[in-house]
Parts: structure tokens; sequence; C-alpha cells
């Protein structure tokens, strides 16, 4: 076997008569080179020519882990010939002649899954029988005799057996008379252990047995689909490794003299072969034929997107409308999110076929930016834009779809709320591959961060994570041969296991790139989170890019603030800013914080009962632009019932509650209330009058709830729970009206009212208010 290097500089005269009939043209230095992969038979040479790929190449041409008897690196002309191969150590050839089968069933695959694809160059490849032969001892020249023989050979196998078997059932009477003790009942003579004419050892048999016994094999290990149709218990495990170990070579010889037709001899020196790996078997050879890839970069993409990609992904996503294609793309757990939080994200990968440690070029990088910004811009228009004018009905229902499938993966924060205005961080990388100096196709570490890695960060504003102009860009190795062992054998349980062991691996590598540049933190408003979104709203400017929510809980927050040296991200402006108004913790990637902040929450507000938001935050609004409009003066029980009125309800709303039900005190008529359309809520706590402390709301619209909606929407059950109908005021916003005595206007309205029951709500005028303004 003869092997070249792809993309190598060979010498002209050096590889000339091995690269005859191959069309390649030579530089100014005479110097050529292959950019094909895989194997073809050279008919000058009457052997076969390997073209291995560059990957095992380092990038000062010298073959990865492999040496002379010397020590000193090999290079490519080293192995050209089967004369120098034989210089290397066994191993090494052994590493050769195996690495060559996993090409071809690589290859074979890819041919099979894109039978159309101008990649690859394909035309049959060697099998026994008649014709014109060549002498070849190839690795891959055997497998492939093998699997044919069985393919060809059927009916020659199934009439030895057939034969072999004729008359085993019969009964030999001379020797069953002679050698078995005989019952006599009534007139009949029983015999109860008849001898039969199956012989004792039968050689062709076990030729058989060992034959499929390797076909078994080479479909496990290699991943081969070579039916095998006959019932033979055999050779297995342990047992078989013996005979891979020297049992085969050994067994075969001592049977060598048993076979005499063609057919049988022929199959035992390909088994022979097999074990042997060196014995030189007569195959049939036509002076064309071949399996080359062109391009195996595109086999490579092909086996990475095999293994980690997503073949379900929008058209607009891995076909961008520029003109761009994304390698490979998938839809993951997120990198912010808890690990029991099932929003997924997209992630997005390029492969780079490069020789082991070959350095990545400008343009790449810049091009795996644009895929992501492609990818961002394509999910806001997925829920922003809708169906626009013009569509067809093809693109209409191509939305419709990605709509129901991707409807729930959201780059940025809450469409219908975007408060943070933030994006979810996009896991970007590139994959090229490397090769363990051991040449393990199972290493220790399969995948593994690209030596020397340097993580690319591309922003417009510094120190905003969560911004859309922040793309964060790894690079990470795979085990080529590792890739090339699992695409090989194509089977769907292991690629599945590595896929998800990949996936995972690359968000916890992501992951620790993100950590080693920036600390994060969660945070949970301290009072009525109102105040929390009116401090950001307020500082905008300065927690831009540092603030989202992917915790799937409005009122949990992720901060991440980006480390620099000397500096402690706790001394940060934004921090200071978010201290008074939040708890904050440390928090890792991956963790669920909520039930933690609540606690912490929940113990503030003990220590702290009531959170009242600034009044220079709060909108305002001038009573005496609503002189003639309604306002409800009411009181709230505790801190309970005030957590419900702020959120802690089934819907998450502000809302407040006055009886309806005649038969309790304090009870209104819906007509009445409606009747006044009262435009804004000042609401006290029960037996606090007297520190004239309120809160003022904005009223957007009414509604009524029966005592079991009042239950669904967890009303506090502290006060003997609901009871009977309540009229429902539904709340925009807290707002600033100003400073007024409420506790006065109680006390005159007990003092004017007999049939007034404290604690019911009052529902003066504007005009009215007025005359409570406490003036400074």
């Amino acid at each position: 076997m003869y092997i070249l290097f792809e993309e190598h500089q060979y010498d002209s005269n050096l590889v000339e008569k091995v690269l005859k009939d191959i069309y390649v043209l030579q530089d100014v230095d005479k110097k050529v080179s292959v950019q094909y992969v895989g194997y073809f038979y050279n008919p000058h040479l009457h052997d076969c020519v390997f073209v291995l790929p560059k990957v095992l190449l380092t990038e000062q041409d010298k073959l990865v882990g492999i040496s002379l008897e010397t020590g000193e690196d090999v290079s490519p002309e080293q192995v050209l010939t089967p004369q120098n191969q034989n210089e290397l150590k066994s191993e090494y050839r052994e590493f050769i002649y195996n690495f060559s089968v996993w090409i071809y069933r690589a290859l074979s695959v890819y041919y099979k899954d894109n039978p159309r694809s101008k990649a690859i160059l394909y035309k049959h490849l060697p099998h026994a029988g008649r014709g014109r032969r060549h002498c070849a001892n190839t690795f891959l020249d055997i497998v492939l005799s093998l699997i044919d023989f069985n393919k060809e050979n059927k009916d020659f196998v199934l009439f030895t057996i057939k034969n072999l078997h004729k008359g085993n059932n019969k009964v030999n009477w001379n020797r069953t008379i002679s050698h078995s003790q005989a019952f006599i009942q009534g007139e009949d003579v029983l015999y109860m252990t008849p001898v039969n004419k199956k012989r004792i050892i039968n050689y062709e048999e076990e030729l058989f047995i060992i034959f499929y016994s390797i076909l078994k094999y080479l479909n496990e290990e290699y991943g081969f689909h070579t039916p095998i149709n006959i019932q033979y218990d055999l050779i297995k495990g342990k047992q078989f490794k013996q005979y891979l170990n020297g049992m085969g070579k050994i067994r075969l010889m001592q049977i060598k003299y048993k076979y005499f037709s063609d057919k049988a001899l022929l199959l035992w020196d390909l088994c022979y072969a097999f074990f042997e790996k060196s014995y030189p078997v007569s195959i049939n050879t036509n002076t064309q034929e071949y399996i080359l890839a062109k391009n195996f970069n595109i086999v490579f993409e092909a086996m990475i997107d095999e293994l980690i990609g997503e073949q379900k992904i929008p058209r607009g996503l891995k076909e961008q409308p520029d003109g761009k294609r994304v390698d490979h793309m998938y839809t993951y757990y997120g990198l912010t999110h808890s690990n029991d939080q099932d929003d997924k994200i997209y992630y997005i990968g390029d492969s780079k076929y490069y020789k082991a440690g070959h350095p990545l070029g400008r343009e790449s990088v810049y091009k795996q930016y644009t895929y992501a910004r492609n990818v961002i811009q394509w999910n806001i228009d997925l829920f922003m834009k809708g169906q626009r004018e013009g569509w067809s009905e093809e693109e209409k229902e191509e939305y419709r779809l990605d709509k129901k499938d991707y409807g729930k993966i959201r780059l940025r924060d809450d469409e219908q709320d975007p408060l943070t205005e933030g994006y979810n961080v996009i896991p970007n990388f590139f994959i090229s591959a490397f090769v363990d100096t051991d040449r393990k196709y199972i290493a220790s570490k399969n995948i593994k961060p690209h030596e020397g890695q340097q993580t690319h960060l591309s922003y417009q504003f510094e120190d905003r994570l969560f911004d859309r102009d922040t793309l964060i860009l790894s690079h990470y190795d795979v085990n080529f041969l590792y890739v090339l062992y699992l695409y090989a054998r194509n089977k769907p349980n292991e690629k599945l296991a590595w896929r998800e062991e990949v996936r995972s691996t690359f968000r916890d590598a992501i992951r620790d790139v993100l950590k080693s540049k920036y600390d994060f933190y969660a945070l949970k408003s301290k009072g009525n989170f109102i105040a929390g979104e009116q401090v950001i709203k307020d500082n905008f400017k300065e927690l831009q890019g540092k603030l989202y929510r992917p915790y799937g809980d409005k009122d949990l927050y992720s901060l991440a603030l980006e480390r620099r040296e000397g500096y402690e991200t706790k001394e940060s402006d934004a921090y200071h800013i978010l201290e008074d108004y939040f708890e904050i913790i440390p928090v890792e990637l991956g963790e669920n914080p909520k039930k933690d902040l609540d606690n912490r929450v929940e113990q503030y507000q003990l220590e702290h009962p009531y959170i009242n938001i600034p009044q220079d935050w709060l909108p305002d609004y001038h009573v005496e632009r609503y002189a003639d409009v309604y306002f409800v003066v009411g009181m709230y029980h505790d801190k309970e019932h005030w957590e419900w009125i702020t959120g802690n309800n089934d819907k998450g709303s502000l809302i407040y509650n006055v009886r309806l039900d005649k038969s309790r005190e304090g009870a209104l008529k819906q007509a009445t209330i409606r009747n006044m359309r009262p435009r804004f809520a000042i609401l006290y706590e029960e037996g606090h009058e007297r520190e004239n402390k309120y809160h003022v709301f904005r009223i957007h619209d009414y509604a009524v709830m029966k005592e079991e909606r009042m239950r669904k929407a967890k009303y506090p059950t502290n006060h003997g729970g609901p009871k009977g109908s309540y009229f429902i005021f539904r709340f925009d916003e807290e707002v600033n009206i100003g400073e007024f005595d409420i506790c006065r206007l109680i006390e005159d309205t007990c003092n004017l009212d007999s049939n007034y029951q404290k604690g019911s709500p009052i529902f003066p005028t504007g005009e009215i208010l007025l005359n409570y303004r406490i003036n400074k």
C-alpha cells in the first residue's frame, strides 16, 4: 500500500509514478499535492494508494504521534512506499492499516447519505473472484474481499452445509445394534440411544464459523452491514480477541490441508490474511476502482453535523438570507438558565478542517460574528414583525411552522415587557480536530479547548454582556479519530449518547469562559416589585446590557459585571445603584436563585415591614386637573393582603377588592361604584391610619369576582378568606399626587356620616380631596 497525505507538497519526481493517471499539476518549484482523501488502485504499481487526511500532520508537516525506530519524527515522504513503512514500528504500521478502513467507512457512509454529492468520486472497489488479479496485503482489501465473498458465494455456502448435514438424522442400524442396549416390549424391540451418521469433526463447518465470526466482528467494530444468514454459534467476545491475538492463525494453520475446492481454499486464504494482516492474497481489481473525497472538509463538516447538529432548523437560520450558510446549529439549554429550566437557545458552530495546531484567520472570526447577528435578528423578526405584506402562501406557512416550533425560544428579554432590553448570550464556537499522540480512537478527553485558545470578544460598549452587540466566540477541538469512529460505525445509539455529552460539554466549557470574564449575581426587589422596575427605568443607561431575566420569574434578574484587574465588581456604579432596592447574591451559572432570594426578601420585609416607593420616582398627577373625578380611599388589612394587591395573585397583576355582599359590613352596590367610575385609588393599612402613609394607583378598569374566583386568585385566608362577591379595581401603576391628610379625611367621614363603617371605602372627588392637602 502506498500512502500519500492530502495537500502535502511532494517533489514531483518522487510521486510521479504513484500519481500517474491522476490529474495533478505541479508548481514552479516542481512540487505537487493531492487535494483528495480516500483510496484508488494504481495499475502501474499493481497496488492501492491511500490518500490520508491532513489532520494527521502537524504544522511542521510531521506525522502526529508516529516516529521511526530511531525515535525521530516521521515526514510523509518516509511512509510513502511499502518499503518505507516497514521501517516503522509494528504498532504504527497497524494504526495506518486500520485507519485506512475507518476512512473508507466514513466516505462510504457519506456517499450513502449523499449519493448526489459532487464531493465524492466513487467506483466499485476490489473483490475476490475471477478476472485480472493483483497480490494485495492491505487490510482494507482483505476486509472488502471477505464482505464480497459473503455476497457472491451464498449458494456455495448453503450447498456445502446442506451436503454436510445430509443424512445426519438417518440411523446407523449396524452401530446402533452393536453399541446400544435393546429393550423388548411385546413383539417390539426398542433402542433408547440410536446412533446417527453425523461426523464428530467437520472442518468445513469450522471454517464457516471462523468466517462468519470475522464478519460479525467487522459489523460491530467498523459499522459494516454484512448480512449473516447462517445460524452458527459464532466466536465472539474474549474468545474472538484471543483469535485476533494469534489463536486465529494457529487454528487456521491446523485445518489448512482439510480443503480441496477452489472456493474453500480462497476462503481460507482470506480468513488467514485477516488475522495475519500481511499475508498476500490474490484479489480481482478493476484499474478504475476508487473512492475519493474531492473536498474532505465537506465530509468533515458532515461528520460533525451528524454527531452534534440538529437537522430540523428553520431555513432562514442555517441558510441565511444574505447567502451565508451556518455549518452547525442546534437548540439546547441556555448558558444563564438554571439546570431545572427547559428554556433553550440556539448554539452556532463552525467546522475548521485544519492541520493540527493551525491558527484561525480573522475572516473566519468575523464571519462567525455575522452568523450570530443574523440569528438574533431572525428571532426578533419571529416575534415582532409577524406576517409582512406581500408574503406568498409558502412563506406564510413557513412562518407559521417556525412560530409553532421555535416560538418558545426568545433571545431578547420579554417582548411584551422589555424592561431591561437585555439579550441572551448566544453560544458561538469553532470546532477543529486533534489527533491524540497515542493515536487513541477513544481518548480520555474527546473534547477540549483548542491549544492556546484565545476567546474572541466583540462588543460595541464595554461591560454589557446582555447586549446584542456583545458576542463571545470560543474554539474547541474534538478527537478526530473518535469522530471518525462514531461516524463510520453509524450506530444511532452511540451517536445519540455522544451528542448529549458533547452538547453538555460545550455548554459547560462556554460557561467557564463567561465565568472567567464576568461576575454573576441574581437579584430581586426588596419590596414592591414596582420599586425595582422604577430603579431600572430611571438608571437605564447605567444598567443597559448588564441585566437580563433568564429565570422565568418577572421579578428575578441576572446581573453580569465584567471583571477587571484591581477592580471589585461590587464597587461598580451598577451594583451601588441596585443594592439599596434589591437583594443581591452571587450566583453560579446553572443555579436557580429563586428560593434563596425569596427567603432573603421575606426576612428583609419582616425587618422592614413595608417598603414605600420614593415619591420622586412616581409619575406625577395633579389633583386640580381631576376635580370632578372620583377617588376611592380604601383600606388593606396587613402585609399578606398588600402582597396580594401588588401581584401575589394568580395573574400577577395590581388589583384591589371591595365587598358587594349585602350581608357584610361595609358592602357597596356594584351600580353605585360603576356610576362614580373612580380613576384613582388611595390605599392605607388598617390600624396605621394616623401614620398617614398611603399608596396611590391609577385605575385601569373594573371587574366582579365571585367567591370561587377569589379563591382561585389566591385571596388571603388569614381574615376568614373570601366571602360572597367583590368589586375589583385593576391598576396600571403607582403614582404621586402629592401629600394629603388621609387620616383627617377618614375622621371627618366618620363624624359626618353616622352609618359609615370604619374601614369601608370612601369615594371623595378631587375637589373634596384638595381640602385635605398638606401645604408645606
